[in-house]
């Protein structure tokens, strides 16, 4: 722990409760880091108590979520359209997706929010997927700071490795962009099908992978949300947490 963690912590607990925060203090006890874990959770570091196990979630169950992904949802055409006229014309705006375990450059990403800030520069290229985003996740404080949002493009042939994310306090959810036949994600022991501009909400601390086996790209955007079963103050702790964290790891 940091004296900036501490101070947090302690801020937290005065304002919202002694317990409104022990959650994320049971998950920093290394005693119980292994006897809260799905098995296909072994590889993700940070496991909150009190998460339902549940990889595969259902996008229109939560409504603090709800009206993110039906605006989502709506706007799917223009998105789409937007979203071919910068890969077709804007190539240098995109990147090598860069996981923390990985780089692929099968893979390529077009970043709408990171390192806790929009990405201003997207607005020009992606307009209508960087309105939706900062009206209805970013404002309304549903976006996870410590992750982020950005278009996917798996090129043709290209998979994504089995792996489990880093914790389970957030939660992943795609929009289907553009989908070709021979693409699916597995997430735990469940394959899905993406269906074209509709939404998959999944819990990625389990293990999961994706693959293009098509002919043409596949592309998603994804959103890095907070899981809607974490209160406020442990989103406050953990967005400290993290945040010291990394910058401990850097150094």
């Amino acid at each position: 722990m940091t004296p900036e963690i501490d101070e947090c912590f302690d801020l937290l607990k005065k304002e919202h409760g002694p317990d409104s925060i022990a959650r994320v203090e049971e998950m920093l006890e290394p005693r119980r880091r292994a006897d809260i874990r799905h098995p296909l959770q072994q590889e993700a570091k940070w496991i909150l108590p009190g998460i339902p196990q549940v990889p595969w979630h259902d996008p229109y169950a939560y409504p603090d979520l709800l009206p993110f992904v039906t605006t989502l949802e709506q706007a799917h055409p223009l998105i789409k359209a937007e979203h071919e006229q910068a890969w077709a014309a804007r190539r240098p705006s995109f990147s090598d997706y860069q996981h923390y375990k990985v780089r692929q450059e099968d893979w390529q990403a077009l970043y709408l929010y990171r390192d806790g800030a929009l990405v201003t520069g997207s607005a020009a290229v992606a307009p209508t997927a960087y309105r939706v985003v900062e009206e209805h996740a970013v404002r309304t404080g549903i976006i996870c700071p410590l992750l982020e949002s950005h278009f996917s493009t798996l090129l043709p042939g290209a998979s994504i490795a089995p792996h489990c994310d880093l914790w389970n306090f957030s939660i992943n959810l795609h929009l289907a962009i553009d989908i070709p036949e021979g693409a699916a994600i597995r997430v735990a022991d469940e394959t899905r099908n993406w269906d074209e501009g509709r939404c998959l909400l999944f819990d990625y601390s389990f293990e999961h992978e994706a693959w293009n086996h098509g002919d043409r790209t596949r592309t998603c955007l994804l959103v890095d949300l907070w899981h809607p079963d974490t209160t406020l103050p442990e989103r406050a702790a953990l967005t400290t947490l993290m945040t010291e964290i990394q910058k401990m790891m850097a150094t």
